[in-house]
């Protein structure tokens, strides 16, 4: 952290190369880590947390198929990816394309079973005739195997193309959305759904919005969120009906009047709602802004975050380059003080709900130093311009960064132990610096190493990670933020070109 109290972004390392020559089929479409932070998991790649990112298990999710009934082809590109709540030493997760859902096991493997009666060495089965004794089958050590298997999958329900899912709070059923209906789904069930919104009119004619992303409540398992393209966020709960037609509130901002134009329900439409971690607010993301929602209050926003304002009178260009419907995401920080969005030119903007502070930074594929610090950036509309500022005019729209992600670090309190040592050392002098507005046990804390140390492994407890991706650059960024104790972060980047590997891949 700055001494002006900002947050630091700082490059740390990059994964694969940085090609400018990329197939359609190189671009990660999600990216998602899982509840404990120690998975990410992106269309191609998963990579355990370590300080550094290495591939932890590649495996193709969904092939390309095609509806002859509709001749219409279905992509294998990823729409969402979810993880369930670890159990067991396995990982669960849910990925989705077009049409067709799919729970995945991925498991590790450093045993194998040796010695089978009816079995060669090679698995192939003995002739019982040549079986001449009997012997009890061993446990014998192997290197480690990464593997991924298909436990369900869930197809044939939806018509429209599938924009969300979402795991539901009691880890046993989860939801599916497209354009126009959300289904609910049990996750040991595959071949039946229920239906609880449906806004199909009976005539499609009559057809005035669609359905844009849905997400349920954090904690309470009966409530989700649904917003629309016209700009509205529906908020359900299951137990008033089977089919939540009929919602339990509606989180809609007055249109001003003044700002009425041709392109007004176009920005409007929402891309994308979060509840927040405590499940108290929620963040709907239009085209030029972040709004925050107070789930008591659904008159108005109680916070509105303007992300490129300066856009506005953009609209017709943006417009006929088709850029106006991009489906730009928002995400909060484990304690739901920050929020973060993507804009264009590879820029990312955080904005502080405290201090009302904002930053925009760039994600350049041309930092290749690591611990570089991004500095911030600035767009101005007009006149003479700064040595960090750029012209509104000179963006390039064909770089964006449109997916975000958060996660909580582990509460393992080692974490925290596994850093540098010069990371430690930031820590510590930001502890004893800062203690008084970060720490809770700030009394307790002494110059002397132990109490420095006792109060990094408390800050340990709830660091935060922020994940972008950039879409038409085709390469990942993943900006890697302790926004908690505000020290110096990471930032990690990792290319979109990633090779497929066969199933049960060695672990590196």
């Amino acid at each position: 952290m700055a001494g002006n109290g900002d947050i630091q972004w700082s490059f740390s390392q990059v994964k694969g190369t940085l090609d400018d020559e990329i197939t359609e089929a190189d671009i990660i479409s999600c990216v998602e880590f899982n509840h404990d932070g120690n998975l990410l998991a992106t269309v191609k790649l998963s990579v355990p947390r370590r300080g550094e990112y290495n591939v932890y298990s590649t495996f193709q999710s969904h092939e390309p198929e095609f509806d002859y009934l509709k001749s219409l082809e279905i992509e294998e590109k990823i729409n969402k990816i979810r993880w369930l709540k670890r159990k067991n030493p396995a990982h669960f997760l849910l990925s989705t394309n077009d049409k067709t859902i799919k729970l995945w096991k991925v498991s590790e493997r450093d045993k194998r079973i040796d010695g089978y009666n009816l079995k060669d060495e090679s698995g192939h089965p003995k002739d019982p005739l040549s079986i001449t004794s009997l012997r009890v089958p061993t446990v014998r050590p192997m290197e480690l195997m990464v593997e991924a298997s298909p436990r369900r999958i869930f197809a044939n329900a939806h018509t429209y193309h599938i924009n969300s899912i979402s795991v539901n709070s009691d880890q046993e059923t989860y939801l599916s959305a497209d354009d126009l209906r959300i289904n609910l789904w049990h996750l040991e069930i595959t071949d039946q759904s229920f239906n609880i919104v449906d806004i199909k009119p009976t005539n499609m004619e009559e057809l005035t919005e669609v359905i844009t992303a849905a997400e349920f409540h954090p904690s309470q398992c009966n409530t989700f969120v649904y917003s629309s393209s016209k700009g509205t966020i529906r908020l359900c709960d299951m137990r008033a009906a089977a089919l939540c037609d009929q919602h339990a509130k509606l989180f809609e901002e007055p249109e001003d009047p003044t700002n009425r134009s041709f392109f007004s329900e176009i920005i409007s439409s929402i891309s994308d709602v979060k509840f927040s971690n405590n499940g108290r607010y929620i963040i709907s993301r239009d085209y030029l802004s972040v709004k925050v929602w107070d789930l008591n209050m659904d008159t108005k926003p109680i916070e509105c975050f303007h992300v490129h304002e300066y856009l506005r009178s953009k609209l017709c260009s943006l417009y006929e380059n088709d850029c106006i419907f991009d489906k730009f995401e928002c995400c909060w920080n484990g304690t739901d003080g920050y929020i973060m969005t993507g804009s264009y030119n590879n820029f990312f903007r955080v904005f502080d709900r405290h201090t009302k502070r904002d930053v925009t930074l760039e994600a350049s594929k041309e930092i290749a130093k690591p611990k570089t610090v991004l500095k911030p950036r600035k767009v101005c509309t007009g006149g003479k311009r700064k040595k960090d500022e750029i012209s509104v005019d000179c963006l390039d729209f064909g770089r964006k960064i449109l997916h975000t992600a958060t996660v909580l670090a582990t509460t393992d309190q080692r974490s925290a132990l596994r850093c540098t040592g010069d990371m430690c050392e930031c820590h510590f002098k930001k502890c004893h610096r800062c203690k008084t507005s970060f720490f809770p046990s700030c009394s307790s804390m002494t110059s002397s190493f132990s109490g420095r140390r006792r109060a990094l492994e408390q800050a340990s407890r709830t660091p935060n990670k922020l994940v972008h991706k950039m879409s038409r650059q085709h390469y990942a960024v993943y900006f890697c933020c302790n926004l908690q104790r505000k020290t110096k972060p990471f930032l990690l980047y990792a290319c979109h070109k990633t090779p497929f590997y066969k199933e049960g891949k060695k672990k590196s």
